[in-house]
């Protein structure tokens, strides 16, 4: 993999920001051609330092109200438990996020769902199915106070 110079750097900020942005639209931004802008995409692309594109939604206007950080202890500290764990709730649309994580928990899941009725159902329909798990705990969002998905870029 190339080394990513300022003009590589400036693309991937403009990028996050806006993913949508064309590439006449990026190259006015960056002070460069479209073509060379184009070649620049598509090379941060192939040796992966893009790895995808999508939308981000408006979760509320979906009716999904309630945040919920879940965090989970395993029965046991085996690769084979923690294996069927991950491969269990990879499936689960209600998770966003999943996290292996170190301290009290052994994971910490992201979960977004309608309101407390449906979390209740997920933790007991869902999450209880999932044998290897000793223990959950459940922390509730009441606010958000900063979302943002971008990656800091070092210049």
């Amino acid at each position: 993999m190339e080394k990513l110079d300022a003009i590589d750097l400036k693309i991937l900020e403009h990028l996050q920001a806006n993913s949508d942005i064309t590439t006449k639209d990026l190259a006015r931004k960056i002070a460069l051609s479209p073509t060379p802008v184009y070649e620049r995409v598509r090379r941060l692309e192939k040796e992966g330092y893009i790895s995808r594109y999508m939308a981000l939604l408006n979760r509320e206007k979906l009716g999904k109200h309630l945040i919920v950080f879940c965090h989970v202890n395993l029965k046991e500290h085996a690769r084979v438990t923690g294996k069927l764990f991950e491969d269990e709730i990879v499936n689960l649309e209600e998770v966003t996020e999943c996290y292996s994580i170190s301290g009290d928990y052994d994971f910490m899941l992201k979960v977004v769902v309608k309101d407390m009725k449906a979390y209740q159902n997920f933790l007991m329909d869902k999450l209880g199915a999932i044998h290897c798990i000793a223990s959950s705990h459940s922390t509730f969002v009441m606010g958000e106070v900063k979302q943002s998905y971008g990656i800091p870029l070092d210049r």
